[in-house]
Protein backbone atom coordinates (compact mmCIF):
# COMPACT_ATOMS: atom_id res chain seq x y z
CA UNK A 1 0.00 0.00 0.00
CA UNK A 2 1.11 3.29 -1.24
CA UNK A 3 -0.73 6.44 0.59
CA UNK A 4 1.38 9.08 -0.78
CA UNK A 5 0.18 10.84 -4.40
CA UNK A 6 2.80 10.51 -7.66
CA UNK A 7 4.46 13.29 -8.59
CA UNK A 8 2.22 13.47 -11.55
CA UNK A 9 -0.76 13.53 -9.11
CA UNK A 10 0.82 16.34 -7.00
CA UNK A 11 1.25 18.69 -10.11
CA UNK A 12 -2.17 17.67 -11.23
CA UNK A 13 -3.84 18.61 -7.70
CA UNK A 14 -1.20 21.39 -8.01
CA UNK A 15 -2.72 23.39 -11.36
CA UNK A 16 -6.88 22.20 -9.93
CA UNK A 17 -6.25 24.27 -6.97
CA UNK A 18 -4.02 27.26 -8.97
CA UNK A 19 -7.16 27.57 -11.33
CA UNK A 20 -9.76 27.55 -8.53
CA UNK A 21 -7.67 30.22 -7.16
CA UNK A 22 -7.31 31.76 -9.88
CA UNK A 23 -10.63 31.43 -12.59
CA UNK A 24 -12.97 30.95 -9.22
CA UNK A 25 -11.98 32.54 -6.41
CA UNK A 26 -12.77 35.87 -7.19
CA UNK A 27 -16.45 35.17 -8.37
CA UNK A 28 -17.85 32.67 -5.90
CA UNK A 29 -20.50 35.14 -4.52
CA UNK A 30 -21.45 36.89 -7.44
CA UNK A 31 -21.78 33.46 -8.94
CA UNK A 32 -24.01 31.84 -6.16
CA UNK A 33 -26.27 35.29 -5.74
CA UNK A 34 -26.33 35.00 -9.41
CA UNK A 35 -27.61 31.86 -10.03
CA UNK A 36 -25.15 32.53 -12.99
CA UNK A 37 -23.42 29.24 -14.71
CA UNK A 38 -20.51 30.64 -16.24
CA UNK A 39 -20.00 28.27 -19.64
CA UNK A 40 -16.66 30.45 -20.46
CA UNK A 41 -15.02 28.79 -16.98
CA UNK A 42 -15.83 25.49 -18.14
CA UNK A 43 -14.43 26.09 -21.59
CA UNK A 44 -11.04 27.60 -19.73
CA UNK A 45 -11.07 24.34 -18.15
CA UNK A 46 -11.77 22.07 -20.59
CA UNK A 47 -8.26 24.24 -22.24
CA UNK A 48 -6.78 22.80 -18.70
CA UNK A 49 -8.40 19.34 -19.34
CA UNK A 50 -10.28 19.42 -16.16
CA UNK A 51 -13.36 18.44 -18.69
CA UNK A 52 -12.05 15.60 -20.00
CA UNK A 53 -10.43 14.04 -17.09
CA UNK A 54 -10.68 10.37 -17.72
CA UNK A 55 -10.85 10.50 -21.36
CA UNK A 56 -8.17 8.83 -23.54
CA UNK A 57 -5.78 11.57 -25.12
CA UNK A 58 -6.49 10.30 -28.33
CA UNK A 59 -10.04 11.22 -27.80
CA UNK A 60 -9.16 14.70 -27.26
CA UNK A 61 -8.91 13.86 -22.85
CA UNK A 62 -6.48 14.13 -20.35
CA UNK A 63 -6.21 10.46 -20.06
CA UNK A 64 -5.69 10.59 -16.28
CA UNK A 65 -6.95 8.08 -13.78
CA UNK A 66 -9.90 8.12 -10.81
CA UNK A 67 -7.21 9.25 -8.61
CA UNK A 68 -6.14 12.56 -10.34
CA UNK A 69 -9.96 12.76 -10.87
CA UNK A 70 -10.54 12.97 -7.10
CA UNK A 71 -7.63 15.92 -6.76
CA UNK A 72 -9.19 17.92 -9.29
CA UNK A 73 -12.76 17.50 -8.49
CA UNK A 74 -11.84 17.93 -4.58
CA UNK A 75 -9.41 21.22 -4.84
CA UNK A 76 -11.88 22.85 -7.25
CA UNK A 77 -14.90 21.64 -4.48
CA UNK A 78 -12.58 23.63 -1.87
CA UNK A 79 -13.59 26.84 -3.64
CA UNK A 80 -16.43 26.77 -4.93
CA UNK A 81 -18.59 23.18 -5.00
CA UNK A 82 -21.10 24.59 -7.05
CA UNK A 83 -18.49 23.91 -10.02
CA UNK A 84 -16.68 20.72 -8.59
CA UNK A 85 -20.84 19.71 -8.99
CA UNK A 86 -20.99 20.75 -12.91
CA UNK A 87 -17.31 19.71 -13.32
CA UNK A 88 -18.30 16.14 -11.87
CA UNK A 89 -21.13 15.99 -13.70
CA UNK A 90 -20.21 16.41 -17.29
CA UNK A 91 -17.19 13.78 -16.47
CA UNK A 92 -18.86 10.70 -14.72
CA UNK A 93 -22.01 10.86 -16.10
CA UNK A 94 -22.99 12.30 -19.65
CA UNK A 95 -18.62 12.41 -20.77
CA UNK A 96 -18.43 8.75 -18.83
CA UNK A 97 -21.63 7.38 -20.09
CA UNK A 98 -20.94 7.56 -24.07
CA UNK A 99 -17.37 6.61 -22.95
CA UNK A 100 -18.39 3.55 -21.41
CA UNK A 101 -21.54 2.48 -23.60
CA UNK A 102 -21.03 4.08 -26.90
CA UNK A 103 -19.33 2.79 -29.80
CA UNK A 104 -16.76 4.00 -32.18
CA UNK A 105 -18.20 6.42 -34.02
CA UNK A 106 -20.51 7.33 -31.55
CA UNK A 107 -17.16 8.48 -29.62
CA UNK A 108 -15.09 9.90 -32.23
CA UNK A 109 -18.46 11.82 -32.81
CA UNK A 110 -19.39 13.00 -29.19
CA UNK A 111 -16.39 12.70 -26.96
CA UNK A 112 -13.88 15.05 -28.38
CA UNK A 113 -16.14 18.04 -28.25
CA UNK A 114 -17.07 17.18 -24.55
CA UNK A 115 -13.49 16.78 -23.40
CA UNK A 116 -12.49 19.76 -24.98
CA UNK A 117 -15.75 21.38 -23.31
CA UNK A 118 -16.45 22.20 -26.99
CA UNK A 119 -19.77 21.09 -26.02
CA UNK A 120 -21.21 21.07 -22.44
CA UNK A 121 -22.87 17.69 -21.08
CA UNK A 122 -26.15 16.57 -19.35
CA UNK A 123 -27.53 13.62 -18.05
CA UNK A 124 -30.53 12.71 -17.45
CA UNK A 125 -32.59 9.86 -15.78
CA UNK A 126 -34.56 11.61 -12.52
CA UNK A 127 -37.97 12.77 -13.06
CA UNK A 128 -40.63 14.58 -11.22
CA UNK A 129 -42.37 11.29 -9.71
CA UNK A 130 -39.07 9.21 -10.05
CA UNK A 131 -36.03 10.08 -7.96
CA UNK A 132 -34.85 6.70 -6.36
CA UNK A 133 -37.34 4.65 -7.90
CA UNK A 134 -35.62 5.30 -11.49
CA UNK A 135 -37.48 2.11 -13.03
CA UNK A 136 -41.20 4.10 -12.57
CA UNK A 137 -39.93 6.63 -14.99
CA UNK A 138 -42.65 8.03 -17.57
CA UNK A 139 -40.63 9.35 -20.18
CA UNK A 140 -41.01 7.14 -23.36
CA UNK A 141 -39.22 6.28 -26.76
CA UNK A 142 -41.29 4.02 -29.45
CA UNK A 143 -39.14 3.19 -32.24
CA UNK A 144 -40.54 4.41 -36.04
CA UNK A 145 -38.99 2.89 -38.45
CA UNK A 146 -34.96 3.84 -38.23
CA UNK A 147 -35.71 6.61 -35.74
CA UNK A 148 -37.56 6.87 -32.09
CA UNK A 149 -39.56 9.09 -30.95
CA UNK A 150 -39.28 10.39 -27.24
CA UNK A 151 -41.91 11.98 -25.30
CA UNK A 152 -41.72 13.22 -21.42
CA UNK A 153 -39.49 15.07 -19.13
CA UNK A 154 -36.08 14.79 -16.67
CA UNK A 155 -36.29 17.28 -13.80
CA UNK A 156 -32.94 18.01 -11.58
CA UNK A 157 -30.44 17.83 -14.74
CA UNK A 158 -27.41 19.34 -14.16
CA UNK A 159 -26.91 21.49 -17.53
CA UNK A 160 -30.54 21.38 -18.48
CA UNK A 161 -30.34 24.58 -20.18
CA UNK A 162 -27.31 25.18 -21.49
CA UNK A 163 -26.00 21.55 -22.06
CA UNK A 164 -25.21 21.49 -25.79
CA UNK A 165 -25.92 17.37 -25.57
CA UNK A 166 -27.58 15.00 -23.33
CA UNK A 167 -27.60 11.29 -22.43
CA UNK A 168 -30.82 10.54 -21.69
CA UNK A 169 -32.56 7.52 -19.88
CA UNK A 170 -36.07 6.90 -21.34
CA UNK A 171 -38.59 3.75 -21.41
CA UNK A 172 -38.86 1.38 -23.78
CA UNK A 173 -40.61 -1.33 -22.14
CA UNK A 174 -42.72 -1.99 -19.56
CA UNK A 175 -42.45 0.46 -16.03
CA UNK A 176 -40.31 -1.08 -13.49
CA UNK A 177 -38.83 -3.44 -16.03
CA UNK A 178 -35.27 -2.85 -15.90
CA UNK A 179 -34.72 -4.50 -18.90
CA UNK A 180 -37.18 -2.18 -20.22
CA UNK A 181 -34.90 1.45 -20.65
CA UNK A 182 -32.78 2.28 -23.30
CA UNK A 183 -30.32 4.88 -23.38
CA UNK A 184 -30.04 7.93 -25.70
CA UNK A 185 -27.59 10.90 -27.19
CA UNK A 186 -29.20 14.11 -28.09
CA UNK A 187 -28.04 17.26 -29.09
CA UNK A 188 -29.46 20.48 -28.50
CA UNK A 189 -31.31 21.84 -31.37
CA UNK A 190 -32.90 18.54 -32.20
CA UNK A 191 -36.67 19.57 -33.10
CA UNK A 192 -38.87 18.71 -29.75
CA UNK A 193 -36.25 18.86 -27.30
CA UNK A 194 -36.47 22.07 -25.13
CA UNK A 195 -35.53 22.74 -21.58
CA UNK A 196 -37.99 23.93 -19.27
CA UNK A 197 -37.59 25.33 -15.57
CA UNK A 198 -34.62 26.38 -14.03
CA UNK A 199 -34.57 25.37 -10.23
CA UNK A 200 -34.11 28.12 -7.82
CA UNK A 201 -31.80 26.13 -5.45
CA UNK A 202 -30.57 26.36 -1.42
CA UNK A 203 -26.94 25.68 -2.41
CA UNK A 204 -24.98 25.15 -5.40
CA UNK A 205 -26.16 27.65 -6.95
CA UNK A 206 -23.88 28.53 -9.88
CA UNK A 207 -24.66 24.90 -10.93
CA UNK A 208 -27.43 24.90 -13.24
CA UNK A 209 -30.33 22.44 -12.60
CA UNK A 210 -33.31 22.19 -15.23
CA UNK A 211 -35.79 19.91 -16.76
CA UNK A 212 -35.25 18.67 -20.20
CA UNK A 213 -38.46 17.98 -21.98
CA UNK A 214 -39.30 16.06 -25.21
CA UNK A 215 -42.39 16.47 -27.24
CA UNK A 216 -42.44 13.88 -30.35
CA UNK A 217 -38.53 14.10 -30.11
CA UNK A 218 -37.34 12.28 -32.83
CA UNK A 219 -33.64 11.09 -33.51
CA UNK A 220 -32.47 8.43 -35.77
CA UNK A 221 -31.42 4.86 -33.83
CA UNK A 222 -27.41 5.76 -34.62
CA UNK A 223 -28.15 7.96 -31.10
CA UNK A 224 -28.97 4.70 -29.30
CA UNK A 225 -25.92 3.89 -26.69
CA UNK A 226 -25.77 0.37 -26.64
CA UNK A 227 -28.53 -2.52 -26.87
CA UNK A 228 -32.04 -2.01 -26.47
CA UNK A 229 -33.23 -2.27 -22.65
CA UNK A 230 -29.81 -1.50 -21.19
CA UNK A 231 -30.39 1.98 -20.24
CA UNK A 232 -30.79 1.23 -16.56
CA UNK A 233 -28.46 -1.00 -15.89
CA UNK A 234 -25.77 0.99 -18.26
CA UNK A 235 -26.90 3.75 -15.41
CA UNK A 236 -26.11 1.67 -12.25
CA UNK A 237 -22.59 0.96 -13.57
CA UNK A 238 -22.03 4.82 -14.32
CA UNK A 239 -23.44 6.01 -11.02
CA UNK A 240 -20.90 3.94 -9.00
CA UNK A 241 -18.52 5.99 -10.82
CA UNK A 242 -20.56 8.80 -10.23
CA UNK A 243 -20.78 8.79 -6.80
CA UNK A 244 -16.55 8.39 -5.99
CA UNK A 245 -17.37 12.58 -7.83
CA UNK A 246 -19.64 13.55 -5.56
CA UNK A 247 -17.24 11.67 -2.57
CA UNK A 248 -15.08 13.85 -4.23
CA UNK A 249 -16.92 16.76 -4.02
CA UNK A 250 -18.02 15.89 -0.51
CA UNK A 251 -14.74 15.61 0.64
CA UNK A 252 -13.45 19.02 -1.02
CA UNK A 253 -16.73 21.09 0.73
CA UNK A 254 -15.30 19.21 4.32
CA UNK A 255 -11.60 20.14 3.88
CA UNK A 256 -12.44 23.88 2.54
CA UNK A 257 -15.38 23.77 6.10
CA UNK A 258 -12.66 22.95 8.26
CA UNK A 259 -9.29 25.00 6.36
CA UNK A 260 -11.65 27.79 7.28
CA UNK A 261 -12.79 27.13 10.63
CA UNK A 262 -9.33 26.16 11.53
CA UNK A 263 -8.02 29.52 10.73
CA UNK A 264 -10.10 31.38 12.19
CA UNK A 265 -10.61 29.64 15.39
CA UNK A 266 -6.84 30.52 15.52
CA UNK A 267 -7.30 34.52 14.97
CA UNK A 268 -10.41 34.96 16.98
CA UNK A 269 -9.67 36.14 20.67
CA UNK A 270 -12.03 35.37 23.06
CA UNK A 271 -11.29 35.56 27.07
CA UNK A 272 -7.84 36.91 26.27
CA UNK A 273 -6.68 33.74 24.00
CA UNK A 274 -7.19 31.96 20.72
CA UNK A 275 -10.59 30.43 20.53
CA UNK A 276 -8.76 27.24 19.16
CA UNK A 277 -7.07 27.03 22.63
CA UNK A 278 -10.64 25.88 24.43
CA UNK A 279 -11.47 22.04 24.73
CA UNK A 280 -14.88 23.03 23.41
CA UNK A 281 -13.81 24.33 20.07
CA UNK A 282 -10.28 22.15 19.84
CA UNK A 283 -12.65 18.95 20.23
CA UNK A 284 -14.49 20.00 17.19
CA UNK A 285 -11.43 20.32 15.00
CA UNK A 286 -10.37 17.21 15.77
CA UNK A 287 -13.17 15.26 14.93
CA UNK A 288 -12.92 17.13 11.80
CA UNK A 289 -9.64 16.36 10.74
CA UNK A 290 -10.36 12.72 11.91
CA UNK A 291 -13.16 12.22 9.66
CA UNK A 292 -11.52 13.86 6.61
CA UNK A 293 -8.67 11.75 6.77
CA UNK A 294 -11.29 8.52 6.90
CA UNK A 295 -13.21 9.60 4.27
CA UNK A 296 -10.16 10.36 1.96
CA UNK A 297 -8.96 6.90 2.53
CA UNK A 298 -11.82 5.76 1.55
CA UNK A 299 -12.68 7.44 -1.34
CA UNK A 300 -8.92 6.62 -2.71
CA UNK A 301 -9.64 3.04 -2.10
CA UNK A 302 -13.41 3.02 -3.94
CA UNK A 303 -10.64 5.34 -6.83
CA UNK A 304 -7.63 2.25 -7.00
CA UNK A 305 -10.75 -0.50 -7.14
CA UNK A 306 -12.39 1.61 -10.09
CA UNK A 307 -8.82 2.30 -12.04
CA UNK A 308 -8.39 -1.76 -11.87
CA UNK A 309 -11.69 -1.98 -13.83
CA UNK A 310 -13.15 -3.98 -10.72
CA UNK A 311 -16.30 -4.36 -9.41
CA UNK A 312 -16.81 -0.81 -7.12
CA UNK A 313 -20.52 -0.48 -6.28
CA UNK A 314 -20.37 -0.82 -2.32
CA UNK A 315 -17.12 0.86 -2.29
CA UNK A 316 -18.65 4.23 -4.00
CA UNK A 317 -21.63 3.98 -2.38
CA UNK A 318 -19.77 3.63 1.40
CA UNK A 319 -17.38 6.62 0.21
CA UNK A 320 -20.06 8.61 -1.02
CA UNK A 321 -22.15 8.06 2.04
CA UNK A 322 -19.41 8.41 4.30
CA UNK A 323 -18.06 11.75 2.72
CA UNK A 324 -21.59 13.20 1.89
CA UNK A 325 -23.15 13.07 6.05
CA UNK A 326 -19.49 14.14 6.59
CA UNK A 327 -19.23 17.24 5.06
CA UNK A 328 -22.45 18.72 6.24
CA UNK A 329 -21.59 17.68 9.71
CA UNK A 330 -18.05 19.87 9.08
CA UNK A 331 -20.08 22.57 7.18
CA UNK A 332 -22.35 22.72 10.52
CA UNK A 333 -19.80 22.77 12.79
CA UNK A 334 -17.66 25.32 10.97
CA UNK A 335 -20.39 27.83 11.01
CA UNK A 336 -20.77 27.26 14.56
CA UNK A 337 -17.18 27.93 15.49
CA UNK A 338 -17.38 31.15 13.31
CA UNK A 339 -20.24 31.60 15.63
CA UNK A 340 -22.44 34.63 14.41
CA UNK A 341 -19.99 35.64 11.69
CA UNK A 342 -20.55 32.12 10.23
CA UNK A 343 -24.03 33.16 9.61
CA UNK A 344 -23.00 36.13 7.31
CA UNK A 345 -21.67 36.07 3.92
CA UNK A 346 -18.60 37.70 4.42
CA UNK A 347 -16.98 34.26 5.32
CA UNK A 348 -17.02 31.13 3.12
CA UNK A 349 -18.55 28.75 5.62
CA UNK A 350 -22.03 30.36 4.83
CA UNK A 351 -21.69 28.85 1.76
CA UNK A 352 -20.31 25.66 2.31
CA UNK A 353 -23.62 25.03 4.67
CA UNK A 354 -25.54 25.85 2.26
CA UNK A 355 -23.92 23.43 -0.65
CA UNK A 356 -23.41 20.44 1.35
CA UNK A 357 -26.65 19.31 1.69
CA UNK A 358 -27.05 18.37 -1.69
CA UNK A 359 -24.20 15.67 -1.42
CA UNK A 360 -26.33 13.93 0.56
CA UNK A 361 -29.26 13.13 -1.94
CA UNK A 362 -27.86 13.77 -5.56
CA UNK A 363 -26.38 10.72 -7.09
CA UNK A 364 -28.80 8.64 -4.56
CA UNK A 365 -29.69 9.82 -1.59
CA UNK A 366 -28.10 8.37 2.02
CA UNK A 367 -30.76 5.99 2.41
CA UNK A 368 -29.92 4.37 -1.31
CA UNK A 369 -26.26 3.71 -0.55
CA UNK A 370 -27.66 1.82 2.62
CA UNK A 371 -30.02 0.09 0.20
CA UNK A 372 -27.07 -0.78 -2.17
CA UNK A 373 -24.21 -1.45 0.89
CA UNK A 374 -26.52 -3.39 2.53
CA UNK A 375 -27.50 -5.79 -0.77
CA UNK A 376 -23.85 -6.01 -1.36
CA UNK A 377 -22.74 -7.18 2.07
CA UNK A 378 -25.80 -9.79 2.85
CA UNK A 379 -25.54 -11.43 -1.07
Amino acid sequence: MNFDYSETQKMVAQSAKDFAEQHIAPHVMEWDEAQHFPVELFKRAGEMGFMGILVPEELGGSGLGYHEYVAIIEEISKVDPSIGLSVAAHNSLCTNHILSFGNNQQKQRWIPKLATAEWIGAWGLTEHNTGSDAGGMNTTAVKDGDHWVLNGAKNFITHGKSGDIAVVITRTGAKGDSRGMTAFVIEKGTPGFTSGKKENKLGMRASETAELIFSDCRIPDTNRLGKVGEGFIQSMKILDGGRISIGALSLGIAKGAYQAALKYSQERVQFGKPISKFQGISFKLADMATEIEAAELLLHKAAFVKNQGKPVTKLSAMAKMYASELCVRAANEAVQIHGGYGYTKDFPVEKLYRDAKLCTIGEGTTEIQKVVIAKNILK
